[in-house]
């Protein structure tokens, strides 16, 4: 039972308690949605997978594979290895936190038709 202070009271107003119920369930959505973004993860593998980058949703890296064959290319050349993985982890994780959005945006002032 609510209080007639509770600003959610919807004051027996049943298209009211609709409209309270729906903007509740969004918002519980949202929540998850914001869960699912945070676990996103991205893996990208360069010098033949010898090389392997994992990183979070938001480009940061989580983690870094070398394959001790990857330790004779040289200094130079495993270097341009890494940045090339992680530039694929990064798009990797790009493109899973799309799909994950991808839905909560079709149908709304914030859908580009691209379905991305």
């Amino acid at each position: 039972m609510t209080s007639p202070t509770d600003p959610f009271s919807t004051g027996g107003d049943q298209h009211l308690g609709r409209l309270l119920k729906d903007f509740q369930r969004e918002m519980e959505a949202l929540d998850g949605l914001r869960d699912r973004i945070a676990s996103v993860r991205g893996r990208g593998e360069a010098a033949d997978g010898r090389v392997v980058v994992d990183v979070t949703q938001s480009g940061a890296l989580a983690g870094i594979t070398i394959d001790p064959r990857a330790m004779k290319l040289g200094s130079d050349r495993l270097a341009a290895a890494i940045m090339e993985a992680a530039g694929r982890a990064a798009r990797d994780a790009e493109r899973e936190a799309g799909d994950v959005v991808t839905p909560f945006l079709t149908g709304t002032p914030l859908d580009d038709g691209t379905g991305r």
